[in-house]
């Protein structure tokens, strides 16, 4: 696996020498994971330190669902569910704090309040304006791939060469983050499970993940509850439960982890925790 050591302002991670737990910590109140449980100030600060506890290494907030089919969030609104949650969060915890949008608006309010980290869905694509933002900041950009937006991204997506197509998509992106003023070393790929793909491609992209080796850069996967893992074990009628859906939900994680991913993107990151140092043994095993 290659390994990266990234450093910024007051916060590094070494990617590649173990892997990292972001832990997801929705302020919606349409989150398709965890029904908006953690929509009030209160309950989503608590959720965050609770996190920490269990051992994520960056906490992803997010104020606009990305479910399938999900309408957009007016810019004013995202910054009053996330802004106060970084602000007060920042007094808490010492890991970096990631957002999660595709508003240039949003990112600079929460970079401004001690945001660490981008995480656009769109890859820059969505606002013209977010580039300039991350390279203004000088903080690190999870580029992800997707087909489509969360609205129209179910909708048959189709593909010749899902890796090869997803990779050139990944590499684009870093090149255009690179002419906007964004260091390449701070450039994180995600290849947009369930984002514009089905169920067979998502395991596909799995199987193969060892393919995006090839961009040189630290490799994101967000796999925690996805309609892959429901619709798998769907099948003659079962509905998963929430533990089956977990444990689905591990398993594409250690299989993450074997295909070369750096950090895991999940909900219930005390489990995952246990997965991730088992899973690290093995990989380091000679």
């Amino acid at each position: 696996m290659n390994t990266f050591d990234l450093t910024w302002k007051n916060h590094a991670l070494k990617l590649g020498h173990r892997t990292c737990i972001m832990g997801i910590l929705n302020v919606t109140p349409d989150s398709f994971s965890d029904g908006g449980r953690f929509f009030s100030f209160n309950h989503a600060i608590t959720r965050a330190k609770q996190m920490v506890e269990e051992g994520a290494d960056i906490i992803d907030i997010g104020g606009e669902s990305s479910r399938p089919n999900a309408d957009p969030v007016a810019l004013e609104e995202e910054i009053r569910r996330v802004v106060p949650v970084v602000e007060e969060l920042v007094k808490h915890v010492d890991v970096p704090i990631s957002i999660d949008t595709v508003k240039a608006g949003v990112a600079q309010r929460a970079l401004e309040a001690g945001a660490a980290i981008i995480n656009d869905i769109s890859a820059m694509t969505q606002d013209p304006d977010m580039a300039g933002v991350v390279a203004k900041h000088q903080v690190p950009i999870i580029l992800m791939h997707m087909k489509g937006t969360p609205k129209t991204m179910q909708k048959n997506p189709s593909y010749q060469d899902a890796i090869g197509e997803i990779t050139a998509y990944l590499e684009k992106s870093i090149g255009r983050a690179e002419a906007a003023g964004i260091p390449r070393e701070h450039c994180i790929v995600d290849p947009g499970i369930g984002f514009g793909k089905t169920v067979g491609h998502n395991f596909t992209i799995i199987k193969h993940l060892k393919e995006l080796e090839r961009l040189n850069a630290p490799i994101l996967m967000g796999t925690s509850r996805k309609s892959c893992i429901r619709m798998t074990l769907e099948e003659n009628g079962h509905i998963p439960t929430a533990e089956e859906m977990e444990i689905g939900t591990q398993a594409t994680v250690s299989a993450s982890i074997l295909g070369g991913a750096h950090i895991v993107r999940v909900h219930d990151v005390k489990s995952t925790a246990t997965t991730v140092r088992i899973m690290d043994s093995i990989c380091q095993a000679r």
